[in-house]
């Protein structure tokens, strides 16, 4: 791809791109949250045709009139948000498009006898091509996509953000596959915001930043500090700052506390001026824990007590008492997407925006500009809406809510999942300010509970970690006491 430029309106979001991937080459493409990552694989896949540039398969020129004409050239595209009919059975998603006919029938046999043959080759022999979709795990569903790939004797497989809902045990099969696929020649554009997974996979890596080609080069001969520098267009010396902090007084505390399924147990004590984190499995109660400290969840037995109030309370009674979450599913419960940045910025105090009930739209923009530029939230203006936001500048907004509450403990649950490099920095950044504080300014150091399953940021940005093993949560340790082969022995239950 030589040159690419593509528009949309006053957004230039490509301006001269310039890729290339050798046959049976893995190439990892990384950047920034709106770096032109999707917009340029939209291209390459025939959603978006390009204003200028030039793109060429085999050497010979390359114009897909749509996404069909890409997949009949070899193209596959596998997008984080999987594109299958969960109501098909197996082998109908796998030729879906390209079913065997005759005279206007389907050949049964035939599609069955493809399909497995295609299903053998992503490693599912055991699998039948009759299964129902909706009946196999994210992983599986990811391989039937891999594997649709195959029965359309791709020649470039792209996969964004492959592994962004997958296990280890997962995405180690994964791994295998693409390195197969590769030994077959098949090409492969990696896109991935883990940068140990493209240590570990690339050959050969790509960078964007801010709709242009800046760097690229053999992966073996370069750091993690030179793709992130290139990624950011600065020196990142440390990506987990920790400043002097000074806890302080009792924020949250919980004493045995149950759910109706999960936690069994858990008991923390979370003090003013502290980053408190939760290790652990999916699945192992970590995200029920919170859900039922803001009031999403019901208490089964236990007891909760923030401040000085004690018991159960509802989302509204939270935040009245100085609690905010970041939910860890930003699109379906962290944020209203058909609403603007203003209006989800401002929703948990909207009293100091007008007279009554009334919002002044003026001065709902104005409260909003200081937060967006301290945060910092790329946009075009408050009232933008928060969907057209990248996922790092979305999450930006979902803490900038709390910040605005002024609350004084911070729930966050994955808060980083989902987004580059460049924006973990500023949200690491963040966090460290808040449970440092700032007297002179009058902000008091805020008490951060932190959920996440990748291991490095924990132990980068926490004072103490406690871990969650089938619902019930260990005993908070300094993270001095901690290494990651150590969370990991613990969250399986083997200390």
């Amino acid at each position: 791809m030589r040159g690419i430029h593509k528009r949309f309106g006053a957004t230039h979001a490509l301006r001269g791109v310039n890729i290339s991937v050798e046959p049976g080459e893995v190439m990892a493409l990384v950047g920034e949250n709106g770096a032109g990552k999707s917009t340029l694989m939209k291209v390459l896949s025939g959603a978006h045709a390009p204003d200028e540039g030039s793109l060429f398969l085999d050497g010979s020129p390359y114009t897909p009139g749509n996404p069909l004409h890409a997949r009949e050239q070899g193209i596959a595209m596998i997008y984080q948000e999987l594109s299958l009919a969960p109501h098909l059975s197996v082998m109908e998603n796998i030729l879906l498009g390209i079913e065997p006919t005759r005279r206007g029938l389907i050949l049964w046999d035939e599609m069955k006898s493809r399909a497995t043959a295609a299903l053998s080759t992503v490693g599912l022999h055991k699998l039948s091509p009759e299964t129902p979709v909706n009946q196999l795990s994210i992983a599986h569903q990811q391989l039937i996509e891999i594997a649709r790939a195959v029965a359309l004797d791709c020649r470039v497989l792209v996969l964004d953000e492959p592994t962004s809902s997958l296990a280890s045990k997962d995405i180690e099969k994964l791994f295998a596959l693409v390195r197969s696929l590769s030994e077959k020649g098949i090409s492969v554009i990696y896109i991935s915001h883990f940068l140990e997974e493209v240590q570990a996979l690339s050959h050969r890596y790509t960078v964007l930043r801010d709709g242009e080609t800046v760097g690229s080069g053999q992966t073996a001969e370069a750091g993690d500090e030179t793709i992130i520098s290139l990624m950011v267009g600065r020196d990142v010396n440390d990506l987990y700052p920790r400043s002097q902090r000074n806890p302080g007084s009792i924020a949250l505390q919980t004493n045995q506390l149950a759910g109706i399924h999960k936690p069994r147990s858990a008991s923390i004590q979370l003090r003013k001026g502290e980053v408190l984190g939760i290790a652990g499995l999916v699945g192992a109660g970590r995200t029920e824990f919170l859900d039922i400290l803001f009031g999403l969840e019901p208490i089964a037995s236990g007891g909760v007590t923030i401040g000085t109030f004690s018991g159960a309370a509802l989302p509204a009674q939270r935040w009245q008492q100085g609690v905010g979450m970041v939910s860890e599913d930003r699109k379906t419960q962290g944020l209203a997407l058909g609403l603007s940045i203003a209006d989800n910025l401002t929703l948990p105090k909207l009293d100091e925006l007008g007279p009554g009930r009334l919002v002044i739209p003026s001065r709902q923009v104005k409260v909003c500009a200081p937060w967006i530029e301290r945060i910092p939230i790329k946009c075009q203006s408050a009232r933008q809406s928060v969907s057209d936001l990248s996922g790092g500048n979305q999450q930006k907004v979902a803490i900038a809510r709390l910040l605005h509450a002024d609350v004084d403990i911070l729930l966050l649950d994955e808060p980083t999942r989902g987004i580059d490099v460049g924006s973990k920095a500023q949200i690491y950044q963040l966090i460290d300010s808040l449970a440092q504080g700032d007297p002179s300014e009058g902000h008091e150091a805020k008490a951060v509970l932190i959920v996440s399953s990748y291991l490095p940021e924990l132990l980068g940005i926490c004072d103490r970690i406690a871990v969650m093993c089938r619902g019930q949560l260990s005993e908070a340790k300094p993270v001095e006491d901690w290494d990651e082969r150590q969370l990991m022995a613990t969250a399986i239950g083997q200390e």
